[in-house]
C-alpha cells in the first residue's frame, strides 16, 4: 500500500525538518518547501493528499496560496491545514474565508497535528 503524501510548507527550516521526520516516522511521504510560490508549484506537481501550510511565508503568503488552491477545481479537494503562530480571531476568520480545512497554532502538540492529519487522510 502506498503511503499518503503530505506537502509541508514552512519557512523555518529547523521546524520543517522536525515535522518532516515525525511525519515520516508515522509512514507519510513528505515533500517540503519554504515559500508560497514553491508551495503552489509543488501542490500542482506532487498532487499531495494533504497540505500543511504556514501563513507567514516569503513570496506569497499562506492565505493566498490556500485561496488559489481551494478556488481551483483541480485542487480544491486537497485538505489544507493552516499552521501558524497567529492565534487571533481575525486570522482564523481569514482562514475560514479562504476555505482552509483546519487551523493549528504554534507552538503545538505533535499529537494534535497527527490527529488532524489522520482525520483527513488516515494513516
Amino acid at each position: 500500500m502506498k503511503n499518503k503524501k503530505i506537502l509541508l510548507v514552512e519557512d523555518e527550516s529547523d521546524l520543517a525538518y522536525t515535522i518532516k521526520i515525525r511525519l515520516e516516522n508515522s509512514s507519510y511521504d513528505v515533500v517540503t518547501c519554504g515559500d508560497g510560490y514553491d508551495a503552489l508549484k509543488k501542490a500542482k506537481e506532487e498532487k499531495p493528499d494533504l497540505i500543511i501550510l504556514d501563513v507567514m511565508l516569503p513570496k506569497i503568503d499562506g492565505y493566498k496560496v490556500c485561496r488559489m488552491l481551494k478556488f481551483d477545481d483541480k485542487y480544491k479537494h486537497i485538505p489544507i491545514i493552516i499552521f501558524t503562530s497567529r492565534a487571533d480571531d481575525a486570522s482564523r476568520k481569514i482562514a475560514d474565508e479562504v476555505k482552509a480545512d483546519s487551523y493549528i497554532t504554534k507552538p503545538f502538540e505533535p499529537e494534535t497535528l497527527l490527529s488532524a492529519i489522520k482525520g483527513f487522510i488516515g494513516e
